[in-house]
């Protein structure tokens, strides 16, 4: 587990820069510094554990003021399903808070914003039920996750409902983006919708 987490730091996390010491989480920079690692305090005994996964006072004291209003959970039984890329338009545009309560996902965030000096570069980040990261992505970004084991549920919150008339994405393999999932057995496992979305160059709609 060590040297995976080595890994996905190496591709994203810019390691030392913690926010929020004295609250009940940690918030890290990435490197792209719109894109955070939330990390909640766990509390452990002989029992199980407790763990305070979203505490909007504390997420006020870090500068984080976001309303969120929608919660997600998602099952994937196979190593290797891959979910993504996807983004909503405005006025449904979300920022997502992505963690994984059961196994192990590569996380990913793309920057699609026209104007961003980092339009075009991605943060991949490994989130498990043992490290207990969360990825907060901004609106602006693409998300996708690929499962690393069987079994694994994954909870996010949006700051936006769904909207099936806003829902957008780019491809998964898009070379332009150059994302390095992880070789898996008889992976990717995805829909058909998402083996249909279009590269990041040909996208009609992103955001500015």
């Amino acid at each position: 587990m060590a040297a995976r987490s080595g890994f996905w730091q190496k591709s994203g996390v810019r390691a030392g820069r913690v926010l929020g010491r004295e609250s009940a989480m940690q918030v890290e920079e990435t490197a792209i510094p719109a894109v955070k690692i939330v990390t909640p305090k766990k509390h452990g005994d002989a029992r199980g554990f407790f763990s305070e996964v979203y505490n909007r006072c504390d997420w006020d004291k870090a500068g984080l003021q976001l309303a969120f209003v929608q919660d997600n959970h998602s099952f994937s039984a196979a190593v290797g399903t891959l979910r993504g890329l996807h983004f909503q338009t405005p006025p449904f545009a979300q920022d997502k808070l992505v963690r994984c309560a059961r196994g192990r996902i590569l996380d990913v965030a793309v920057d699609i914003r026209r104007s961003s000096p980092t339009f075009g570069r991605h943060v991949a980040v490994e989130l498990s039920a043992e490290n207990w990261r969360q990825l907060l992505i901004p609106i602006g970004f693409a998300h996708a996750f690929i499962t690393l084991e069987p079994d694994v549920e994954v909870l996010y919150k949006t700051t936006a409902p769904y909207s099936a008339a806003n829902d957008r994405g780019v491809a998964w393999d898009d070379p332009a983006i150059g994302i390095a999932w992880p070789s898996l057995p008889g992976g990717p496992v995805l829909s058909d919708k998402d083996r249909r979305l279009p590269p990041l160059k040909d996208a009609p709609e992103l955001f500015e």
